[in-house]
């Protein structure tokens, strides 16, 4: 059985994002589909993290493009978001116990000389994936002649892969139609994701942040064991 799972390259995801991965033998990033930047699917240049006054976006500033431009074709703005993003993440995450350890690496990762957002994204991926100690092949969509839209893309791309199985959020259930699957002999599973809940700061817990807020507040160790922990 080889598991596949497919998704656009997003900034610094949620934990359920890798619970995905750790549970796949490849990752598809799908860069040539368009860029969305409003409504309940724009992930792609922004997550949320807890601050003082309660949850917040931390935002990847792009240059305008075309409402049809592709994600792989998004360049990153030239003005100080870089800063204003570690300043935001300092402010708020500086008391928190793993803050000192892994912050460096975030300042790094912001250091990087990229000048496009998927380029940014995936080495923020990697960057969570290595803390996780998460070790699959990643493609991009945009390298493997995508043909089709929405479930024919899908298929296209997992056959092409060679998979048998497709893990998916159950965010697609809502377009899903099993017969492009079900002709390619593609199991299909949905993601099965109960967020756990950890030590946080500023009071109530609040789930569905990035998953930087976890790393800062429990440390990679005991990070390893939550995600792997997720019933």
């Amino acid at each position: 059985m080889k598991t596949v799972v497919i998704h656009q390259p997003d900034f610094m995801p949620y934990l359920g994002f890798f619970h995905r991965l750790l549970h796949a033998d490849l990752f598809i990033l799908l860069d040539h589909v368009q860029f969305v930047t409003h409504g309940s699917r724009s992930w792609t240049h922004r997550d949320k993290i807890k601050t003082v006054n309660g949850e917040s976006w931390i935002t990847v500033n792009v240059k305008k493009a075309p409402g049809d431009t592709p994600i792989n074709m998004i360049e990153l703005a030239d003005n100080d978001w870089r800063q204003k993003n570690l300043n935001l993440l300092r402010e708020n995450y500086r008391n928190a116990p793993y803050f000192a350890e892994l912050f460096p690496v975030v300042q790094a990762l912001y250091a990087k000389p990229c000048r496009q957002l998927a380029e940014f994204n995936v080495a923020s991926i990697r960057m969570l994936m290595e803390w996780f100690a998460i070790d699959i092949p990643i493609v991009y969509s945009s390298e493997m002649q995508p043909k089709g839209k929405k479930n024919d893309l899908l298929v296209d791309l997992l056959e092409k892969s060679g998979a048998n199985c497709y893990l998916s959020g159950v965010g697609a259930q809502g377009y899903y139609q099993p017969e492009p699957f079900s002709a390619a002999g593609i199991e299909v599973k949905w993601q099965d994701f109960k967020h756990p809940a950890y030590p946080q700061q500023f009071g109530e817990f609040i789930p569905y942040l990035s998953a930087i807020d976890l790393l800062f507040n429990c440390g990679v160790e005991q990070s390893r064991q939550i995600l792997r922990n997720i019933q």
